[in-house]
C-alpha cells in the first residue's frame, strides 16, 4: 500500500537519494530520457537534509521504501544548491499575476521523481496532492523549472495544474520552462 507523508528520518532522506541516483539524466539512455523523463540535480546528503530542515520533502512509500518524492525548497535555501542559484535569480525577475515572483511567498519544487516500477499508478498525482495539502496554506504557489526536452515531466505538470509563466535558454544551451501551480486561484 502506498502512503504519502513527509521525510522525517535519515532513512527517508537516503531513500530519496537512492531513487534520485537511479534517475539522473547522466545515467540514462537517450531513449529512457525521451520516454521516461529524468532528474538533473544530484544532491549530497547534507544538501538534502538542509533543504528538509526548512520544509519537509513529500514522499510516497511502499511499506518502508521511498518510491517517489517531491522536494521542497524555500527562498531561504536559494544559496544551498549552487547549480540552482541562477534559477532563483530568474525567479526574481519573472512577472506573475502583476508582481515579481520574488514578491510572493512561494515554494519551489526542487525535483520530483517516481520510481520506474511505480509509474502509471497515479503516484505522481498523489505526491502533488499531498504537497498541496501540506503547503497551500503557507505558500501562494509552487514553482519550478523543467527542461523543455523533458516532455514527460512537462505533460505531467500541466495535468496537475502548473502553467507556463516563463521560458529561457541557459548559458549551456538548455531550454527551460518555468511553471507555477497557483494555490490562491479564486474558485
Amino acid at each position: 500500500m502506498i502512503t504519502y507523508t513527509q521525510a522525517h528520518s535519515i532513512d527517508d532522506l537516503n531513500g530519496i537519494l537512492a531513487l534520485q541516483k537511479k534517475n539522473l539524466a547522466r545515467g540514462l539512455s537517450p531513449e529512457e530520457i525521451q520516454s521516461q523523463g529524468f532528474v538533473t540535480v544530484d544532491h549530497t546528503f547534507e544538501q538534502m537534509k538542509n533543504l528538509n530542515d526548512y520544509e519537509k520533502h513529500v514522499i510516497a512509500k511502499d511499506d518502508d521504501k521511498v518510491v517517489a518524492y517531491v522536494l521542497a525548497m524555500t527562498k531561504q535555501s536559494r544559496h544551498d544548491i549552487p547549480i540552482l542559484i541562477p534559477m532563483f535569480t530568474i525567479f526574481d525577475e519573472i512577472i506573475f499575476k502583476g508582481k515579481k515572483v520574488c514578491e510572493y511567498n512561494y515554494l519551489v519544487v526542487g525535483q520530483v521523481c517516481v520510481g520506474k516500477e511505480y509509474r502509471g499508478q497515479g503516484i505522481f498525482d498523489g505526491c502533488y496532492a499531498a504537497y498541496q495539502n501540506f503547503y497551500q496554506h503557507r505558500y501562494d504557489f509552487a514553482i519550478t523549472e523543467i527542461a523543455t526536452s523533458n516532455m514527460r515531466s512537462l505533460q505531467a505538470h500541466k495535468r496537475i495544474g502548473f502553467q507556463n509563466i516563463h521560458e529561457y535558454t541557459s548559458p549551456d544551451g538548455v531550454k527551460w520552462m518555468v511553471v507555477a501551480w497557483d494555490w490562491k486561484k479564486p474558485d
